[in-house]
């Protein structure tokens, strides 16, 4: 959706227009503690994506056999990618976290096991690479919801960087590693340098001091913040947008890293250094793009980065489908690099900037889960294409249509306004209950009075209350007409329970507050509007 120049460009008199630098965020202990452990927690990743990846190519020679190993990586994020971040919204999020690097150290054991033992096959190693996928799928949202917390807002786009360069800097490190692990010794124990990784950073986040704060409502139930979750993404045009282009942005450019293993083989001389080079070459150019992105945004709208940014892709795509030898794959790579970084943070931003925290850790969910969905999806389908086809014109029509898809999505897809405030706020007076029910829905209704001449206005303010109550976590809403009474007009709310009606007054922001001011305005009665809460009874059976 396109932004305006004033949302993205402040002027440079202000100090909001000066660029935070790339690395400020580093300056914060905890923040910096915890990138380390995202640092490690990323090598290991690349560790084992490259250890799996190469072994495939031993165990079977089918482009699709190798491309499922990035899938099987993938696919857990998109499945489970909601409960995850449904729990790391409700439960103690450092405990949480400690608990996935538990669980990659136990997958890494397990593999190195069957590695030794002589027992690995190709059906196996799917099916340990879709268990170590878990343990992503439980910590992405942990990290990605915790950043905010970490940094001042102003921060935030460098510190998301940051978490770029992490993940790039791994590329390089991670692979290098492995690479040395397999020619010296073997796959086996890359998994054990994983484990013993995964262990030590468990330790150090144990010394991340967060306190948890339960809510004195309790804890919410698993499926219903899931449902929340879910809604307020539905509810949100801003996140809409941001979902179809990160899904569509990884389904082209998952291409070039699912069939690179088989892109190094007809390079280098066909061994393991030339996939080692590449992803290298992929990596370095996003740490390089990574500096240099404060500038960026202080010149171009976000939209234009990630437009920009998705063209340079496609052309690298393209590139190295082309590369006759390792020197210019390694340079395209260098440049896919720059791209994937520059075209992913400015979505991230985006991402995280149109989430208020009660509910950040389901919506990045949900955005991995986008990413991850588009890569599985985008690993399949050209693994396919290339086994029909060749890798090269997988490569090509992957890098066409990608820049296409996105172009499209730039055009067709259009903003809703400025970011809103989200700000928590307290201004909404919580009600009391002499008696509170314990179970059945929760009707509220509040009658407004209104200028019958601009009842068209009101209807249109109307559908934003609706979006902003189905965000907070309402089940239903309605807007009647009173037929007796011209301008009489009844908001209908039907929330959860009593429980998750009170939640809806934690959730709201400075920009409901907002809302609520612009609905009074239309009000022309003597009284305020009239506010009734109702439990629904259960309907008598004849």
């Amino acid at each position: 959706m396109p932004e305006t120049p004033e949302a993205e460009a402040p002027a440079a008199s202000s100090p909001a227009a000066r660029p935070q630098s790339a690395l400020a965020p580093l300056g914060q202990p905890v923040f910096r503690m915890l990138w380390c452990v995202w640092l490690a927690a990323n090598i290991c990743m690349w560790m084992n994506d490259v250890a799996s990846a190469w072994m495939m190519t031993s165990l079977s020679s089918s482009p699709i056999w190798v491309a499922l190993v990035q899938t099987a990586s993938t696919l857990p994020v998109f499945l489970l990618g909601l409960p995850s971040g449904a729990l790391a919204d409700i439960l103690d999020r450092r405990r949480y976290f400690i608990l996935t690097q538990f669980w990659v150290a136990a997958v890494a054991l397990v593999l190195c096991v069957t590695v030794l033992s002589g027992a690995m096959t190709a059906p196996l190693l799917l099916a340990l690479t879709f268990a170590n996928g878990i343990g992503l799928a439980m910590r992405w949202p942990v990290f990605a919801a915790s950043v905010p917390e970490l940094v001042p807002r102003p921060q935030l786009p460098a510190a998301l960087a940051l978490n770029g360069v992490a993940m790039n800097a791994s590329r390089i490190v991670g692979p290098l590693v492995a690479g040395a692990v397999i020619a010296s010794v073997g796959s086996a124990y890359v998994f054990v340098l994983n484990a013993a990784l995964s262990v030590a950073s468990a330790f150090v986040i144990m010394r991340w001091r967060r306190e948890h704060k339960p809510s004195p409502l309790g804890r919410e139930r698993l499926f219903s913040a899931m449902r929340v979750g879910v809604q307020f993404v539905l509810q949100s045009g801003r996140l809409k947008s941001v979902l179809l282009r990160i899904s569509l942005f990884f389904l082209h450019s998952t291409a070039l890293l699912a069939l690179l293993p088989l892109v190094a083989r007809g390079l280098g001389g066909g061994n393991a250094a030339a996939y080692t080079v590449l992803l290298a070459s992929m990596g370095s150019g996003a740490i390089v793009a990574a500096m240099f992105l404060p500038r960026l945004r202080q010149v171009m709208a976000r939209d234009t980065l990630v437009m920009r940014g998705a063209a340079l892709q496609s052309l690298a795509t393209a590139a190295v489908a082309l590369a006759p030898n390792i020197y210019l794959a390694a340079t395209a790579m260098f440049v896919a690099g720059m791209a994937w970084i520059t075209t992913a943070n400015s979505l991230s931003v985006s991402a995280q900037l149109a989430l208020p925290d009660w509910v950040r850790a389901r919506g990045m969910s949900i955005y991995q889960m986008s990413i991850m969905g588009g890569s599985a999806l985008g690993a399949a389908l050209w693994g396919q294409v290339a086994t029909v086809t060749s890798v090269q014109t997988s490569l090509l029509i992957a890098s066409v249509t990608g820049v296409t898809a996105m172009l499209g999505a730039h055009l067709l897809v259009t903003d809703l306004g400025i970011e809103e405030d989200l700000t928590p706020s307290r201004e909404f007076k919580v009600p009391v209950a002499s008696d509170p029910p314990r179970a059945g829905h929760v009707q509220v209704t509040i009658a407004y009075l209104i200028d019958p001449a601009r009842s068209a206005e009101f209807m249109a303010l109307m559908q934003e209350s609706r979006r902003s109550r189905l965000r907070q976590g309402a089940l239903s809403w309605d807007l009647l007409r009173d037929l007796g009474e011209p301008g009489r007009y009844v908001e209908q709310i039907v929330d959860e329970s009593w429980t998750e009606h009170l939640r809806r007054f934690d959730r709201v922001t400075a920009a409901d507050v907002a809302l609520r001011e612009r609905k009074l305005a239309f009000h022309v009665g003597d009284a305020p509007p009239l506010v009734t809460r109702c439990l629904v009874e259960s309907s008598v059976r004849r």
